[in-house]
């Protein structure tokens, strides 16, 4: 538990990756999407939609300290341009963030915000759609080979294991419940859709996973079910 929390969040202090870990990933998911959940509840009560919105990305910024976030730059600018395979990986690890990994950031937190501001605050959707999207990360894991010969996330590989499955479905049915009826299935199926196109992108133009296609993956996992969840049904 304390290797998922040190490695998806800012709680926990720093450990070494252990395949273990990727059990909990999907608990410490929802504890997350129960934090942000929770400061968009609380914050509707305060002020306008929008600031809500804003408060609870942010909240959700904060606590992974903008891992993920930076996941999504990386990938964008590794994946998106055409680019020779071994070029992908060395623009994925440099330090600065291209024109890419901008208009990636600025589209998804435009369109995170945009979603949660068009939906009444629900603590059990966002805690599926986050439990659901570190599940995934772990699946990948067991899974998907890994792109580098080592890295941080590589630590984490190992035999697969059957939590991570049973918490997906576990966050699906969250998702489902949580919104009802035709929006909750489509709503949980955007989440996998999400998930599953950075992956299968990721698969095609590096081989495999890294830590920053997982920490993409995630961010347009959610950022796909919310705005699913918030069509107009």
């Amino acid at each position: 538990m304390r290797a998922a929390l040190g490695f998806l969040t800012v709680v926990g202090g720093a450990a070494a990756p252990d395949a273990r870990a990727r059990a909990w990933f999907g608990v410490v998911g929802a504890v997350v999407g129960l934090a942000v959940g929770g400061a968009w509840w609380v914050a509707g009560e305060l002020w306008p939609p929008l600031v809500a919105a804003v408060v609870a990305v942010a909240v959700d910024a904060a606590l992974t300290g903008l891992l993920h976030l930076d996941g999504l730059a990386d990938a964008a600018d590794g994946l998106l341009p055409p680019l020779p395979r071994d070029r992908r990986l060395a623009v994925m690890a440099a330090p600065d963030v291209g024109a890419f990994g901008v208009a990636a950031l600025v589209l998804v937190l435009g369109a995170r915000v945009a979603a949660l501001a068009a939906l009444r605050p629900d603590v059990a959707l966002v805690v599926g759609l986050w439990a659901g999207s570190r599940a995934a990360m772990a699946l990948t894991m067991a899974l998907v080979p890994y792109a580098r010969e080592r890295g941080v996330a590589s630590g984490f590989t190992g035999r697969p294991s059957p939590a991570p499955a049973v918490t997906l479905v576990a966050a699906v049915a969250v998702v489902v419940l949580a919104r009802g009826g035709g929006a909750g299935v489509a709503t949980a199926a955007g989440l996998l859709v999400g998930f599953a196109a950075v992956v299968g992108l990721a698969r095609r133009r590096l081989g495999g996973y890294t830590g920053d296609v997982l920490g993409a993956a995630g961010v347009v996992a959610e950022t796909v079910g919310l705005l699913v969840a918030a069509a107009r049904w």
